[in-house]
């Protein structure tokens, strides 16, 4: 169906149709960009035509890194997003079980956890889990995905022990010889799969109410940041159901990419239902504000810390290698400088053309600016958390130093030497809001309302463009999204306020109106 939408202000974010005045929609592409009268001469009696009465049109958004399937399964989840205290904690769990109905000795999931929020200034302990969920096994999941706590009984169902050995790049906390329940980075990661998700009929309610969030915030495509084994049967279900009306793009797990290949051999680099399989995901180091991220130089207030690494270079090298191989794309997740350090020395120590398959440095909270002209030269795509100036810069400023902590996520100086970088929320860590993010690039505001990094402000042009036609670059799509141009999907959002004419403190007020994935709408307000 042909689709005319006109008497709107459009943000097209390609240089040769700035002044357009309406657009003619067809078969799910952009037909025809003109003036008013003559896109409304192409119309037929078939035609809908659509006023926008002055409301503002532009490209979608297009989240450049999340974990979508997470984003679902913290549905079924306790929620501590807003706990201040251990006694909040316990109050929202016990809340959260009522709720479900969940009976002794059955799990208790609960997610958002972040002891740098908390007034005890700590992370709680097994005993004060124990004390207060004495029947049940129970995992508090940080906020940043790195880490968390459990209890005792919790521990027993992963048959985690004080003489359990922590994996490399990973850690068991013990306390004079004894568990304390917390567990980061690897040891965390891999113990957590164990832990059973919700019914499958379940998943699939919170996968339709996840695309929906995220069709909220103007996002029309969506990243699966880690597909692991445990996912595939799940993934099978979602594609069989037709459940997707987001494009979503997966990065597997390594270790198990044949039998990913396998179930998904009609998804590499190519939609099908919705989904294409875009590469390898691996992990460097762990997150700031959880004092993991791998550093150059030490943490404040302790000069022999640096955080740790996750992988050894060989592994990293023999990675990238098959990728490039392959012609698939590499994501590592660097935070810390360190990390940066390693995935730039084994790019460069293959001594190919890794540009090709446009590897991406994920997060780079900490990627030092000395290092993107190696980031440059060797064509990777750096996607900055840049949210982390609001939620937990004064946390980097405690971590780090003020004027370390000034120069993480460095857009501006990114933008000086003409890098491509895109904007990410990491989603379930904080919301997909993406004019929050764009808020955050231009004003790098902190909680307690002080700017940190000036130098690395971008404007807002910048930042509109770090979230949709560099990330439709970064997904090898910038010929098909990201700008409102003919030929292009009809992926659009329409919003009450224009955010290149406002005053930048206002954009992370801005209301998506209406979102729109290939022509037709699949959110409005």
């Amino acid at each position: 169906m042909k689709k005319i939408l006109y008497n709107a202000d459009f943000i097209t974010l390609d240089g040769e149709n700035q002044n357009i005045e309406a657009i003619l929609i067809n078969n799910g592409k952009i037909e025809k960009v003109g003036k008013e009268k003559e896109v409304l001469a192409l119309k037929d009696s078939k035609t809908e035509v659509i006023d926008l009465s002055k409301k503002t049109v532009m490209p979608s958004f297009i989240d450049a890194h999340s974990h979508f399937f997470a984003v679902a399964n913290d549905l079924s989840q306790a929620n501590l997003n807003n706990c201040k205290s251990f006694d909040h904690i316990q109050n929202s769990i016990l809340s959260y079980v009522k709720q479900k109905g969940i009976k002794p000795n059955e799990w208790i999931i609960a997610n958002n956890y972040d002891n740098n929020n908390l007034q005890e200034g700590r992370n709680i302990t097994k005993e004060e889990l124990d004390k207060a969920f004495p029947s049940n096994p129970i995992v508090l999941k940080h906020k940043s995905g790195h880490s968390g706590v459990l209890n005792s009984k919790g521990l027993q169902m992963l048959n985690i022990t004080e003489n359990t050995i922590a994996p490399d790049g990973g850690k068991i906390e013990k306390k004079d010889g004894k568990l304390t329940g917390y567990l980061e980075e690897n040891a965390f990661i891999e113990n957590i799969k164990k832990i059973h998700i919700a019914p499958e009929d379940e998943l699939i309610k919170n996968v339709k109410l996840a695309q929906e969030k995220y069709a909220s915030y103007g996002i029309t495509t969506v990243q699966e940041g880690y597909l692991t084994k445990e996912l595939i049967p799940i993934y099978k279900k979602i594609l069989e159901d037709k459940v997707l009306n987001v494009d979503v793009v997966a990065y597997i797990d390594e270790r198990y990419e044949d039998i990913i290949r396998k179930e998904f051999a009609n998804n590499i680099k190519i939609y099908k239902n919705n989904l294409k399989i875009g590469g390898y995901k691996i992990f460097l180091d762990g997150s700031p504000q959880g004092r993991t991220a791998w550093m150059r130089t030490p943490y404040a207030n302790d000069e022999n810390y640096y955080g740790y690494g996750t992988m050894q270079d060989q592994e990293v090298e023999r990675i990238i290698d098959k990728a490039y191989t392959n012609n698939l794309q590499i994501l590592a997740h660097c935070n810390g400088d360190r990390a940066a350090e390693q995935f730039i020395y084994c790019i460069k120590k293959l001594d190919k053309n890794i540009a090709k398959i446009r590897p991406v440095l994920i997060h780079g909270q900490l990627l030092g600016v000395d290092q993107l002209e190696d980031v440059k030269k060797l064509g990777i795509i750096p996607s900055f958390f840049i949210a982390h100036t609001y939620y937990w810069g004064d946390v980097h400023i405690k971590n780090f130093g003020l004027q370390r902590a000034e120069e993480i996520s460095p857009a501006g100086s990114s933008s000086k030497k003409q890098i491509v970088y895109t904007f990410h929320q990491d989603s379930p860590v904080i919301e997909p809001n993406m004019f929050e993010t764009i808020w955050c690039a231009v004003n790098r505001k902190t909680k307690d309302g002080k700017t940190l990094g000036e130098k690395e402000k971008v404007d807002v042009m910048e930042a509109l463009k770090a979230v949709t036609i560099n990330s439709a670059y970064q997904y090898f799509e910038e010929n098909e999204k990201g700008s409102i141009k003919e030929g292009k999907n009809a992926d659009l959002i329409v919003t009450d306020k224009n955010l290149l004419k406002i005053d930048k403190d206002e954009i992370k007020n801005i209301q998506v109106l209406e979102t729109i994935k290939n022509g037709e709408t699949i959110y409005s307000l």
